[in-house]
């Protein structure tokens, strides 16, 4: 059995930061430049809109404090808020993508970074050219594509989910297509009302125009790809069926997949599902019909003794026992993946974001959240919960913590870029 052993611990100077996505200085964007080195991580924060870099290269084992970037200079240089999606660029700078501006309204702009003095150097997107609504991004140089996505109007989604917004364009709907090469916003792909498109990646091959975006209300995967004439289109190849149920939020309960990452050699995708609990591995060799290969549950709201009854299942025989590991009980569903480089270790996380961890799994925030690993079978595809695994954040210092993204020191496949 493996013991969590804690090496450091780096507080913040601020509580209610909201700490979420995070992204190094320089990236596999940056290859062939001899003088750059992956040694700063910037923390922009979802809740104050602050953005921490932070030095993992003087000491990897003690990772310090670099600098503060206060709120107010974003907000003066760019009009931009809620601070998301960082990525280094090869043109020696980060960006940051945006969900809103500093009044609460919905933004989908980039900010600037000068990746060596981290001085905020203004927008990405040309004047007037921001999206009505941000969120994550991806890019693909070769193809002189940016895709972004979008999840909500701040003001109303900052206090939790609430159904009555549906339906009144508070949450996202579109894929956003920018130019590469002169930062405009060309196309928009519409998913459908409310379909929130969360996270995208492009599959890794830089030569690839395939990109996958997975949507948590509706429950599913949409296929990115550039058609013969040059525009960009989607196809919806994943669906992961709502469940009828009683003793919940709403009688349709959706899956709330709300994250997906590829590996390196672009195989397989994985995708997490908040609210069913499970963790759901998909061969994409043909990205037009992808094939479910793995599954494994992990918490989430339909295993027994949670209070909901399942009235209609399309998929499942019976609701799945509560996920216990090493003794503990296990609250809240799978969140954030990363994946070892070898395609053979899966870890997972289970907080999404603090109003809506309250809301959807309000013992995760009594009891803290864990970091899991999921043993992969990357021949044939299958998935098992490795037992001897646990890093338990319930009992941090100034806890009960909740553990969101994860990063290795040396890249991964949901930061790196190849150009």
């Amino acid at each position: 059995m493996l013991q969590r052993l804690v090496i450091h611990r780096l507080p913040m100077p601020y509580i209610n930061d909201e700490l979420h996505h995070t992204g190094w200085n320089a990236c596999s964007s940056c290859f062939g430049d001899t003088t750059k080195k992956r040694n700063r991580l910037v923390l922009p924060c979802l809740g104050s809109s602050r953005i921490y870099v932070v030095d993992t290269g003087t000491d990897l084992r003690a990772p310090r404090l670099f600098k503060v970037i206060e709120p107010r200079e974003v907000f003066q240089k760019c009009d931009l808020a809620l601070l998301h999606t960082p990525h280094c660029l090869g043109s020696g700078e980060v960006m940051i993508s945006s969900i809103g501006d500093p009044r609460g309204n919905g933004k989908g702009g980039f900010a600037l970074l000068d990746a060596e003095t981290f001085e905020v150097k203004g927008n990405w997107e040309r004047p007037s050219q921001a999206a009505p609504q941000g969120y994550d991004f991806w890019y693909q140089p070769r193809h002189n594509v940016l895709l972004s996505t979008e999840w909500g109007v701040p003001k109303f989604l900052v206090s939790g989910f609430n159904p009555a917004d549906l339906g009144k364009g508070r949450y996202g709907r579109r894929v956003n297509v920018w130019d590469w090469t002169t930062h405009c916003l060309l196309q928009s792909i519409d998913l459908g009302e409310d379909s929130i498109p969360f996270e995208i990646r492009f599959l890794h091959n830089p030569d690839a125009a395939h990109a996958m975006v997975c949507c948590p209300l509706p429950g599913a995967v949409f296929h990115i790809y550039k058609t013969q004439d040059g525009c960009w289109t989607a196809n919806k190849v994943i669906q992961v069926p709502n469940k009828k149920v009683s003793g919940w939020l709403l009688p349709d309960m959706p899956a709330l997949s709300t994250y997906i990452l590829i590996s390196l050699d672009d195989r397989f995708l994985y995708l997490s599902n908040f609210i069913h609990g499970d963790v759901r591995q998909y061969d994409i060799t043909d990205p037009f019909h992808p094939k479910l290969v793995g599954q494994v549950f992990l918490g989430g709201s339909i295993q027994k003794s949670s209070g909901v009854t399942v009235l209609e299942d399309k998929e499942l025989n019976g609701q799945p026992d509560p996920f216990m590991i090493q003794g503990r009980k296990v609250w809240g569903g799978p969140q954030m993946l990363q994946l070892s480089l070898d395609g053979k270790r899966l870890y997972v996380t289970n907080s999404l974001y603090t109003p809506w961890d309250k809301q959807f799994y309000p013992e995760l925030v009594r009891e803290g959240s864990v970091m899991l690993q999921v043993d992969v079978d990357t021949e044939h595809g299958g998935l098992c919960v490795n037992e001897d695994f646990l890093v338990d954040f319930g009992n941090e210092p100034w806890g009960p913590a909740r553990a969101h993204e994860m990063r290795y020191p040396g890249g991964d496949c949901t930061s790196d870029i190849w150009v």
